[in-house]
């Protein structure tokens, strides 16, 4: 890295005439290039370019992330939003002209056919008639942001934000659980009409920007967008439809058993992320602690984890302590220019620290693995790959829970671990229709889509009881769900990739070590081929292959039960 700390780590904005001058340039020896060997060089100089761009737009996120009330950084996170179209203007024309080229064949040789797929898909998702209306929607994503990350919540006398209440979520005092429920279903409820008014300015946005590039629907191009390649809504519609007959009725059972070790006649909302009347396991220690128990584990785990764990840590590229101002949630961002990721987070004090660590730790190390492909935009898979290499290693960290939970504790953390997988199927293909429905409907009030929100959960979530919970009953849990304002049609890829992890979490049972090989390999492969081809590259099965899922869920019936 050129930096010993990220902390201090710095990138000049760069300047748009200056950069309009290098792509002018790129056009040209395009144009004028005589043989495949002249326009791979301008495929390099023009990666590198890519590069410098991602390199500040990443950090100027990050950095407003890390503090959403910093004025500095909200001023740079607005002229991102402004400017942003602009380059992606450039940068469609750079991928159309390379898509026309007469030398593809030969590009495609020393890159990677995958490559010319998503440039293919990207193209079609911008043209200078949307560039004002994407800048809208960039700011009105950064709005939801900071509504999120600025909300101050009064609890039993402290003032805690969204991502600090949720250590009551686990407490095994059920009325204080029920009360931190409470003290945040009134925020939202007391918000309600500015995430109403943002959401609905974002749906009509997104509408009018698919209609103006000669979409039926925001749906299509939402698919582009992401982008999905080998597979459409049909396929997605066919997996949810697996949900519905393999996973909603064992979620069904696992609510009634954990009922029945709490002792409450009905499982109420409160009670979901609890266990054990007792309570949940928890870290034994804070944050410094939980940091060098990951030391240890990645030690032994090895496989080149140790190293990349040190030097993230050496680097500063952790920020897992949550703050007021800061924003929520957690993510990995990758710097190509550092040639490191950024690991971003919100310990609350709960199981889910380590859950939401090794989770992101999983997409830093697959990209930093990724990071040598012959282009950088090669460094991740398409996102529902994305979310492989983070949930499994979520299961592949398993023998070393003890570390974090003590040996008593960790077996029943691992099958808390593996339950809480298999109820959040139904909810990730919930999050994933609701958009469906939103979009096929972008004329629907707020009203209407809480109630959509509302006959979803009745056939994909049966054991959600809500109680006299404002916001969650009146149809608006989804609400809570940052990736339906910021990154539609994004969530469905935890559940298609929980397929993938759960099958290394199968091969790990028989032999830990070979599975943790192939998932090293398949970190390696990085973005050079598409989410099916992948999967099969690793020896794991599509999720859109006959009996997947019923296979998974059979496995984990068995361990369970």
């Amino acid at each position: 890295m050129e930096t010993s700390n990220f902390a201090n780590y710095t990138r000049v904005e760069p300047d748009l005439e200056e950069i309009q001058k290098r792509y002018n340039v790129l056009f040209e020896r395009i144009h004028s290039a005589t043989d495949s060997e002249a326009c791979l060089a301008a495929v390099k100089d023009w990666d590198r370019l890519l590069q410098e761009l991602t390199e500040w737009s990443q950090l100027t996120q990050t950095r407003f992330y890390q503090d959403t009330e910093n004025p500095d950084y909200k001023a740079a996170q607005d002229r991102l939003d402004f400017i942003w179209p602009k380059y992606l203007d450039l940068e469609t024309q750079m991928k159309r002209k390379f898509l026309e080229s007469p030398f593809r064949a030969d590009l495609q040789k020393a890159t990677s056919p995958q490559l010319f797929n998503l440039w293919q898909c990207k193209i079609q998702t911008f043209d200078p008639k949307i560039e004002e209306d994407l800048t809208k929607e960039s700011k009105l994503s950064s709005e939801y942001t900071a509504l999120i990350a600025t909300a101050q919540l009064d609890f039993n006398g402290k003032s805690l934000t969204l991502s600090e209440i949720g250590q009551y979520f686990e407490d095994p005092n059920r009325a204080t659980r029920k009360l931190a429920y409470e003290v945040r279903s009134a925020w939202f409820a007391n918000n309600a009409a500015s995430l109403d008014q943002i959401y609905d300015k974002q749906v009509q946005l997104r509408d009018s920007m698919a209609r103006k590039l000669g979409c039926q629907n925001f749906i299509e191009l939402g698919y582009q967008r992401m982008p999905r390649i080998g597979y459409g809504p049909e396929e997605v519609s066919a997996f949810r439809a697996e949900v519905k007959r393999e996973v909603v009725p064992l979620c069904n059972h696992l609510a009634t058993a954990q009922a029945q070790k709490l002792g409450v006649e009905t499982l109420m909302h409160w009670d979901e992320s609890i266990y054990n009347p007792n309570g949940n396991p928890k870290p034994q220690g804070g944050h410094d602690w939980m940091i060098e128990r990951a030391r240890e584990m990645f030690k032994q785990m090895g496989h080149g984890l140790d190293g990349f764990f040190e030097n993230m840590l050496t680097q500063g590229l952790l920020d897992l302590k949550s703050r007021k101002g800061k924003g929520a949630g957690g993510f990995c961002a990758f710097f190509p220019l550092l040639s490191y990721p950024f690991i971003f987070a919100n310990f609350n004090g709960t199981r889910a620290d380590v859950n939401v660590f090794t989770h992101e730790m999983g997409h830093a190390f697959q990209v930093w693995s990724s990071r040598r492909l012959p282009m950088s935009e090669m460094a991740w898979p398409t996102t529902e790959a994305c979310e492989i290499h983070s949930m499994a290693l979520e299961f592949l960290s398993w023998p070393w829970m003890g570390l974090f939970y003590g040996e008593k504790a960790a077996e029943e953390l691992r099958k808390i671990h593996l339950t809480s997988s298999i109820m959040f199927i139904p909810y990730g293909v919930s999050i994933d229709l609701f958009q469906h429905m939103v979009y096929e409907h972008p004329e629907a009030s707020p009203e209407d889509r809480n109630a959509m929100w509302q006959e979803i959960e009745q056939t994909y979530l049966p054991w959600y009881h809500y109680g006299e919970l404002s916001a969650p009953s009146s149809g608006r849990l989804w609400q809570m769900k940052q990736h339906i304002y910021s990154s539609p049609f994004y969530y469905i890829d935890y559940t298609l990739a929980l397929t993938g992890a759960l099958q290394f979490w199968r091969k790990s049972q028989v032999n830990h070590e070979l599975a943790l090989t192939d998932y090293v390999q398949l970190c390696r492969r990085g973005g050079t081929l598409p989410f099916s081809a992948l999967l099969e590259s690793a020896g794991l099965h599509s999720p859109f292959s006959e009996g997947c899922l019923k296979n998974v869920i059979a496995d984990a019936r068995r361990y369970l039960f």
